[in-house]
């Protein structure tokens, strides 16, 4: 299949695009690299350096007769949304219809989205979080990523596109970017190993689901062979606290800084976890990578590719 993969030159979309070429599939590659990296672009995929919202998105359309869309070009800094929700609005709406406007005009058959759980559910009922929980985002981020959601609604009501909506946890792993506002890891991982003491921000009691990127790929590519629209959360089920997360990152990289605390971020979300019972019944996903595990490989890999 010939398969579009926005956002192909990140930390997700790369691994994305890795896994549908090793699979034996066509990719083409749309990155506007404004955050991209241009070593992680995979040398078998036909790459545009081109920005979601541009028109000319359609002659890349044009060009390859797409029969499936993997979505993760994205503004996803939940900061930056806050600070400028018409930037966050243009990237994360206008660039997405853009993508579903040319996914109706040339044929496309799917249409597989990266959206998100936590920033969706917001502070949750329960725990862990399923598909059915409330959605109260607190962030335009969050809100925009569930409009996209009614909007693929829309197109398959309309003009019966197929989509799999899948509501990702955080991701953490090689390839992440340790210079951005989010990504508590990378981050973390990035200045101890630089020598640098790492400010941990309120008490590191906030949660969150922390699920690896091998995993996260493994469901993208399950979801391929998806018939029916449906949404599925990609997480772990467990909450890891900061603090945690902290410490093992200092033991693993055999460092000692203290822990320092500052001023919590206003408006951040407290606890955070995902069931995966839906993706697990359905398509036989579920996480392989422990935390521990995961965080040892994302240290290797952050010694070994210092930028």
């Amino acid at each position: 299949m010939n398969i579009l993969v926005t956002g192909g030159a990140g930390f997700i979309g790369s691994h994305v695009a890795d896994a549908y070429i090793n699979a034996g599939h066509n990719v083409i590659i749309i990155d506007n690299m404004s955050t991209g990296v241009k070593e992680f672009i995979n040398p078998s995929a036909v790459f545009y350096e081109m920005d979601i919202t541009d028109e000319r998105v359609r002659e890349v359309f044009s060009k390859h007769k797409i029969d499936i869309i993997n979505h993760h070009a994205a503004q996803i800094d939940l900061r930056k949304s806050v600070a400028s929700p018409m930037f966050d609005i243009d990237v994360n709406i206008k660039g997405s219809v853009n993508l579903l406007e040319n996914a109706v005009k040339h044929g496309v058959k799917k249409f597989i989205f990266a959206s998100t759980g936590g920033a969706i559910y917001g502070e949750h009922d329960y725990f862990p979080a399923d598909e059915n929980h409330p959605t109260r985002p607190y962030a335009p981020y969050g809100i925009n990523k569930l409009c996209v959601e009614k909007y693929l609604y829309y197109y398959h009501h309309v003009y019966g596109l197929k989509y799999v909506i899948l509501r990702y946890a955080n991701v953490y792993g090689p390839r992440q970017n340790p210079h951005g506002e989010c990504g508590v890891i990378a981050i973390f991982t990035e200045k101890i190993l630089n020598g640098i003491e790492p400010l941990i921000n309120g008490d590191g009691l906030q949660t969150r689901d922390y699920v690896f990127i091998n995993d996260v790929v493994n469901a993208n590519v399950l979801a391929l062979d998806c018939d029916e629209p449906v949404i599925y959360n990609v997480g772990t089920g467990e909450e890891t606290d900061v603090n945690y997360i902290f410490r093992k990152i200092n033991e693993f990289a055999e460092a000692d800084f203290p822990e320092k605390h500052g001023p919590p971020k206003a408006g951040e979300q407290r606890r955070s976890a995902l069931s995966y019972e839906k993706i697990n019944k359905e398509l036989g996903w579920k996480p392989e990578m422990k935390i521990e595990e995961g965080l040892k490989v994302t240290i290797e890999y952050f010694k070994n590719h210092k930028r």
